[in-house]
């Protein structure tokens, strides 16, 4: 298969995905600033908001409607919703869809027992039924278009993706997107790709995303060879990595790979990715900052006294205590 053909663009409904390359919805990570500067370093083809709770949405929780942060610079954007209730889904989707969301997605991928608990996210792919049941509920409500995630299935006895995959697509979905792990699994070992080669195979010509250990150019054509799905979703891979997907176009389109982000770009990203935050979320200072910590200690800087540098990032108070940190490398080449 040519490389032409492998980086086709999507359509998912209406809204093109060019190139068919994606952001994961992670939890804690893609907030709006980091978002966007994905977004403008380039290679993405979608954005996704973190999973935001219907529930929380339905009760009106003040925390969570400021994760209603997309703006139009990141645009298309899919802003994932994670519940068990299929009213409460709805009344959450006709909501986004009114705060300008181009694409709702549906978490049933997530593992993580305060999720699981609630009769969300992964657990969901324990009843197939249930599931699709959320699913119909979110595609009748809204006019644009559905995606769901998921992962394999609950655990290595429990590989439901294929059967769920068809009943989200008689449901009406427009793509959805496979982690080729177990919920069990969480994000040990290694990903069955397989798996998302069978669901591709029961859906037809529905988008399939493929999820899953992707870091590279190389593995990106890997995936999209051996699955046949149409795109591919990237997330850990770019957390203080943002340039992941704007090196792998460069080295799908012109053959070579770039070079590693010097010291200095790395610095940079993370000072744009401070400010950022600092200059659009609706949240307390302090709290950004704190919330900053995380993520900035991710920017792997690679160079002398790197290790001073996350260690005085953890104890970053302000803005300024971040600048004063990263500045003096940001300056250099």
């Amino acid at each position: 298969m040519s490389l032409q053909t492998l980086l086709q663009p999507m359509l998912i409904g209406e809204v093109k995905i060019d190139p068919p390359l994606f952001l994961a919805p992670m939890a804690g990570q893609t907030n709006h600033p980091f978002r966007r500067l994905v977004r403008e370093l380039g290679g993405v083809g979608l954005v996704c908001t973190e999973l935001i709770s219907s529930m929380a949405i339905h009760y009106k929780s003040k925390r969570t409607f400021t994760m209603f942060d997309w703006h139009a610079t990141e645009r298309p954007v899919a802003v994932q919703l994670f519940g068990g209730d299929p009213a409460v889904m709805a009344e959450a989707a006709r909501m986004v869809e009114e705060r300008g969301a181009d694409i709702v997605d549906i978490n049933m991928g997530c593992w993580v027992p305060k999720v699981a608990r609630g009769g969300a996210g992964a657990v969901l792919l324990r009843d197939v039924c249930t599931a699709a049941s959320v699913v119909e509920a979110v595609v009748r409500a809204v006019k644009i278009p559905v995606t769901v995630k998921i992962r394999s299935g609950w655990t290595p006895e429990e590989i439901t993706a294929v059967p769920f995959a068809r009943a989200a697509a008689e449901c009406g979905v427009k793509a959805i997107a496979v982690h080729g792990r177990t919920a069990s699994q969480g994000f040990s070992g290694l990903p069955d790709w397989s798996i998302i080669r069978q669901v591709k195979e029961a859906v037809g010509d529905l988008s399939v995303i493929g999820n899953g250990d992707v870091t590279s150019a190389a593995l990106t054509v890997q995936m999209l060879e051996e699955t046949g799905c149409d795109g591919v979703m990237i997330g850990r891979a770019a957390l203080g990595n943002p340039w992941i997907f704007r090196d792998i176009m460069q080295e799908l389109t012109t053959g070579l790979a770039p070079p590693a982000p010097s010291p200095g770009e790395r610095a940079r990203a993370a000072l744009r990715h401070a400010r950022l935050a600092l200059e659009t979320l609706d949240l307390p200072p302090g709290q950004i900052v704190r919330e900053l910590r995380g993520q900035l200690t991710k920017y792997h800087l690679g160079t002398r006294g790197a290790a001073k540098i996350r260690e005085g990032m953890f104890r970053a108070n302000t803005l300024a205590d971040i600048e004063a940190l990263l500045a003096p490398i940001a300056s250099q080449p």
